[in-house]
């Protein structure tokens, strides 16, 4: 029996904010193709102007995948994406169209791509003391932590991410090793699909300046109100999506613990944070193809290019 051909994708990713959405809108518009989001926020419910959500106009343009999944109270991680993401891109392959997963959620994309790393199984004693720990000293506690004894992993995780903190200090103590270098190491699984990865760069003054304006376009477009509805409906701020970039700096704003002004640049800071990591996972993926956001039409030789040739067959990388 012959090697199977590997299903043929898209992957459009890079820092937020960096044009992603509109991109593979057009270029999904151009070749026939459909979205497959690879956003870790934008699954939620009721959850729209601060994920940055494409628009109803975009997605009346083409149809789009893993958005709008689960209520924000609903558990969702690493391994459902790559399950639900996988069904979608096999759907869409089937129906004679190309799927282009779109989004800067490195892990995600990972996990549907190549698989997630195996690493050490958990260690509940460890992970508890860890947990008594965090609620002793704080979340920050834990963090310095991280960074006092494993940097590399510390500078990929957002210091109020206490599940990822956590399980990078586990991975430590178990092993003597960075997370990072586990994965690193870590033989890839069999490659599921032959995959044309894209990347969206530009100068970080530049892309900084983007996250600024996003900022205040989300005000404008009613984020605040937005978050109200989420309180207003029951969802606790203590939720992991209301702890995300944005919608923790809101509630902030509505307990009164800052002003709009301080919550805006508090929100911007942490983007920028946040776009710093994004880079960093990403630049390391050495078969990514950089483009800036405005060389559309050379991005669109690439793909027409890329589904010309004919699919690799399965094989293990």
């Amino acid at each position: 029996m012959g090697a199977r051909e590997r299903t043929k994708l898209i992957m459009i990713a890079g820092p937020t904010a960096a044009g992603k959405t509109a991109l593979s809108v057009d270029l999904a518009e151009i070749f026939g193709g459909e979205v497959v989001s690879a956003d870790s926020m934008q699954v939620y419910r009721f959850m729209d102007i601060g994920t940055a959500k494409p628009s109803p106009e975009e997605r009346e343009r083409v149809p789009h995948h893993l958005l709008d999944v689960v209520n924000p109270d609903e558990p969702f991680n690493a391994d459902l994406y790559a399950r639900m993401a996988g069904a979608a891109v096999e759907g869409i392959s089937a129906s004679g169209k190309i799927a282009f997963v779109v989004g800067g959620a490195g892990l995600y994309i990972r996990a549907l791509t190549e698989g997630l790393c195996a690493g050490p199984p958990a260690d509940e004693d460890l992970r508890s003391s860890y947990r008594a720990e965090a609620n002793r000293f704080g979340d920050d506690y834990l963090y310095e932590k991280l960074k006092a004894c494993d940097m590399k992993a510390a500078a990929l995780i957002d210091h109020r991410d206490t599940l990822r903190i956590i399980r990078a200090l586990e991975v430590k103590e178990l092993t003597g090793r960075s997370l990072v270098e586990i994965r690193l190491d870590s033989p890839r699984g069999i490659d599921r699909y032959d995959c044309l990865k894209i990347g969206l760069h530009m100068t970080r003054a530049e892309l900084y300046g983007r996250i600024e304006r996003r900022a205040l376009e989300m005000v404008s477009a009613g984020f605040l109100g937005e978050v109200e509805g989420l309180l207003s409906r029951g969802y606790g701020k203590d939720l992991k999506p209301m702890q995300s970039l944005g919608y923790k700096h809101m509630i902030a704003h509505c307990e009164g613990r800052s002003s709009l002004e301080e919550a805006i640049a508090l929100m911007t800071r942490d983007t920028k944070r946040y776009a710093k990591r994004q880079l960093t996972w990403f630049n390391a993926d050495k078969d990514i193809s950089w483009y800036r956001p405005d060389e559309s039409d050379a991005v669109a030789a690439k793909v027409k290019e890329f589904l010309r040739r004919p699919p690799k067959s399965a094989q293990r990388a």
